[in-house]
């Protein structure tokens, strides 16, 4: 018999002694590899906050040699998103077929050129082509990530160290608020591309995803890489059992044809759930957030200088993930979902009823601090929750013989919602001016997304992961 845990569950079990010593279940080397492809992370943050500082002196007639009108500074913010959709769908087929580990070391290539291409432009056309180019990256290793580390940690510490690319991708993003401050946007594209090197460079030396190994039948490969991960002493015969057994079970009942695949319950089932979270995710409007926060500052008119506003929201954005980081395998997933909605619905009530106030009346000159505290409490709820929960939930529950295409299809649906949240925001504020915006905010965004998104998250069908990654594989395969 086979029993399945929750992740917030603690259960101590009387085992008879015996002379093998037990696996542990944190090592210096899984530390390692999570902490390398979080350094690739940290390359993502400060992409998606690139806009934010740049986009300031980039349509500064003075700074920049060529005209940024408006709409092409949507563009410039809006196409990453849209190339991220790219890159999540071509994403699949890489991590199928050239391996996680590949994949996340070869995107440092074209994300370095992507940099260098936006630092030396010369038109609008040639940082367009940049931003595309590093929205791909972005893209793909979106999905790569969270995979890698769903079948490389141990179940214990994996809740925990599988937020180290959350952290340091908000790390990402305070580094870009902070150096934007002080740099131009060539300057700072250039900064961007040079955060590659050290990723690229560890990366060599981390092992490929023992799960990557079995599935090409690679045995004494997912051998060396679980020993590589779980330590010199570790027996690891038990684990590669496992993995040899589930993938065998899900090679017998695969079809070649994916999308029928995808379709059946088993698979299906944690594909919506993987879904569910993605939309709620961007529809909370946390890039619109992240990429134009200066903009919105310096729009709220607040008493505090709107670079310095940012990076105290960039801060708080660190911050508040290593409180999650604490936290998710001991409260749970549910939970930390359910406070996170609760703390977005309310800044966002309060900020669009400051807006409102702000253009319509009452005066609320004296309340300039209000957007800024917002924003913080909004960041914090964000962060312990909807920001790392689904993407560390995607590379757990998804089972191993559809992970790599269903990932891609969650991870080009999370570019999707992205497009359309940071695109039409733009348009949104040009178009219909802040109190429209307030009064979307206050009317449908805390009505309708909160209620849909309680509802989802305290759906019974829907339980947290915390189990071993053969395990709930397995649990997937048999549940028919």
């Amino acid at each position: 018999m086979r029993i399945l845990l929750r992740a917030d569950t603690h259960v101590s079990f009387a085992i008879p002694a015996d002379d093998t010593k037990p696996n542990r279940a944190f090592t210096f080397s899984q530390l390692m590899a999570a902490l390398t492809v979080s350094l690739c992370s940290m390359v993502l943050g400060f992409t998606a906050g690139y806009t934010s500082p740049a986009l300031i002196t980039m349509t500064d007639q003075s700074v920049t040699p060529f005209e940024v009108s408006p709409q092409a500074a949507s563009w410039v913010g809006g196409i990453m998103p849209l190339a991220g959709l790219a890159g999540g769908i071509c994403g699949g087929p890489f991590i199928m077929f050239l391996g996680r580990k590949t994949t996340i070391q070869v995107i440092g290539v074209p994300f370095m050129t992507a940099g260098i291409l936006i630092g030396c432009a010369m038109n609008v056309f040639m940082v367009l082509s940049g931003r595309f180019l590093a929205g791909f990256c972005v893209g793909v290793a979106s999905l790569a990530l969270p995979v890698y580390l769903g079948e490389s940690l141990h179940p214990e510490v994996r809740g925990t160290l599988g937020l180290l690319p959350t952290g340091l991708g908000n790390i990402g993003i305070l580094v870009c608020y902070v150096a934007g401050a002080f740099m131009r946007w060539d300057h700072l594209a250039f900064f961007g591309a040079a955060l590659l090197i050290p990723y690229f460079i560890l990366m060599f030396f981390m092992p490929e995803s023992p799960r990557w190994y079995v599935g090409r039948g690679r045995e004494d490969n997912a051998r060396k890489s679980l020993i590589w991960l779980r330590g010199k002493d570790a027996d690891v015969e038990p684990e590669l059992k496992i993995l040899v057994q589930t993938q065998a079970e899900a090679d017998s009942q695969a079809n070649q044809n994916y999308v029928v695949e995808l379709m059946k319950p088993r698979n299906l089932k944690p594909l919506s759930i993987s879904l569910g979270l993605m939309f709620f995710q961007q529809f909370s409007g946390i890039n619109a957030v992240i990429f134009y926060t200066v903009s919105i500052f310096k729009d709220a008119g607040s008493t505090i200088d709107s670079y310095v506003c940012t990076i105290i929201v960039g801060v708080v954005n660190f911050m508040a993930t290593f409180v999650a980081t604490a936290l998710i395998d001991k409260v749970g997933r549910k939970i930390l979902l359910h406070f996170s909605n609760f703390a977005m619905i309310l800044t966002l009530s309060i900020l669009g009823a400051f807006f409102y106030c702000k253009d319509n009346g009452p005066d609320v000159s004296d309340l300039g601090w209000l957007p800024l505290t917002c924003f913080v409490v909004y960041v914090i709820g964000f962060s312990m929750g909807f920001g790392p929960i689904p993407w560390l939930m995607m590379g757990e529950i998804l089972p191993a013989k559809v992970r790599g295409p269903a990932a891609s299809v969650v991870t080009s649906f999370n570019w999707a919602c992205t497009f359309i949240v940071t695109k039409t925001f733009q348009d949104m504020i040009g178009g219909f001016a802040w109190n429209s915006w307030s009064l979307l905010a206050v009317r449908r965004r805390v009505r309708r997304w909160s209620i849909l998104c309680d509802i989802f998250c305290a759906r019974d069908a829907w339980q947290d992961p915390g189990g071993n990654r053969a395990e709930v594989d397995g649990h997937h395969v048999r549940d028919d």
